[in-house]
């Protein structure tokens, strides 16, 4: 009829097609280029790893760069803190932080070495929050820091949150970078690892991501019962044996997590 408006129905798909706005997918694949291990890049690195033109990847930092959100010397490109505010807007929604930050500190206190929680972001995970031991020596990570899935206790523990069909596809284009030599580059056995974390309830990695470092995670599940992050606990080798982190690290880091996952219920 002439004259009618055209108005957009509120059921409307959100994944529709023609909603979907590809500058700002591509936006952020030049943000989430960047990680623990290449915090820092040139443009031609960001364009090869974006599979993008120089002119392309150009604009998207610039953009960043002005927006504050990242910051460049002229040649290299590295991402600023103000990145985070884009996260921690969601999870102070969830009110989560305010029920994870005291108990993670207790068990930091008690266990005397630092305690971290994290979430997924496709085959990396950040770091979201972290209690610090009193130890003059720590471990290197930050809120804030990106690390491969694959090669974390945490990242097992929320890959195993997964269905199997979202588990084929976070693996279908993942490169398993070998960062030491007993981080696990093989997808069948990294499934079968995550399937024995869904089974068991908790990850143990041992020094696949750096040597000298095992780490022990556990979920954290929402009031509906799905995994929100995951919490983690670093075992440097040559503080703590494979026989205590059996034996006294793990089933404190399960306690932990179900107390928070409690804690959530209320």
């Amino acid at each position: 009829m002439a004259g009618t408006v055209a108005v957009e129905s509120e059921n409307e798909d959100a994944g529709s097609t023609r909603d979907f706005v590809a500058s700002f997918s591509r936006g952020l694949d030049v943000i989430r280029a960047f990680s623990r291990a290449r915090p820092s890049m040139t443009l031609s690195e960001i364009a090869a790893e974006t599979e993008m033109t120089r002119a392309a990847a150009r604009r998207f930092l610039l953009t960043l760069v002005r927006e504050g959100y990242a910051e460049t010397d002229g040649k290299h490109f590295r991402l600023t803190a103000k990145i985070l505010e884009l996260g921690f807007s969601v999870l102070a929604s969830m009110n989560i932080l305010e029920v994870l930050q005291p108990a993670m500190e207790d068990l930091a206190k008690e266990m005397n070495e630092s305690c971290f929680a994290a979430v997924l972001d496709g085959m990396s995970v950040i770091y979201i929050a972290r209690a610090a031991s009193l130890r003059f020596f720590d471990v290197d990570l930050h809120i804030g820091s990106r690390v491969p899935a694959h090669c974390v206790s945490s990242g097992r523990v929320l890959l195993a949150a997964l269905t199997p069909e979202e588990l084929d596809k976070h693996l279908a284009g993942a490169k398993l970078e070998a960062l030491t030599e007993m981080t696990l580059t093989s997808k069948p056995k990294l499934k079968k690892a995550i399937a024995d974390v869904r089974r068991q309830g908790w990850s143990l990695v041992d020094q696949e991501l750096e040597l000298g470092l095992r780490s022990i995670s556990a979920p954290i599940k929402s009031p509906s019962g799905s995994t929100v992050c995951a919490l983690n606990m670093c075992c440097p080798t040559p503080r703590i044996s494979l026989d205590e982190v059996h034996s006294r690290f793990i089933p404190r880091l399960v306690q932990t997590a179900e107390r928070i996952s409690f804690a959530l219920l209320r």
